[in-house]
C-alpha cells in the first residue's frame, strides 16, 4: 500500500514571490524572513516546511540557520516510545 503524498504548503502572501535570483531583499524583508525562519524552526517546523512557506529552498533556510548558529535537529522524525 503506498503512502500518501505528503500537502505541500503554500509561500505566506509576505514572502511570495521573493526570493528571485540576481536580487537583494530590503532590510526589512530580509529581518522579518530571518525572524520568521528562527522561530518557525524553534516552533518544531522542519527546513521543507519553511522553505515552503518562505518561497525559499531548504538551503536558504539552512543559511539563515547557520547565520544565527542554530544547531539543527537530527534528520527524520523523533523516536516514538514504543513501550505500552
Amino acid at each position: 500500500m503506498p503512502y500518501p503524498p505528503r500537502p505541500q504548503l503554500r509561500p505566506l502572501p509576505a514572502f511570495a514571490g521573493t526570493a528571485r535570483t540576481g536580487t537583494v531583499l530590503s532590510a526589512e524583508l530580509q529581518a522579518q524572513l530571518e525572524s520568521f525562519v528562527l522561530a518557525e524552526y524553534a516552533g518544531g517546523r522542519s527546513l521543507r516546511q519553511i522553505a515552503e512557506l518562505t518561497d525559499r529552498s531548504p538551503t536558504a533556510v539552512r543559511r539563515v540557520l547557520d547565520k544565527h548558529r542554530v544547531p539543527r535537529r537530527a534528520v527524520g522524525a523523533p523516536r516514538q516510545n514504543d513501550h505500552a
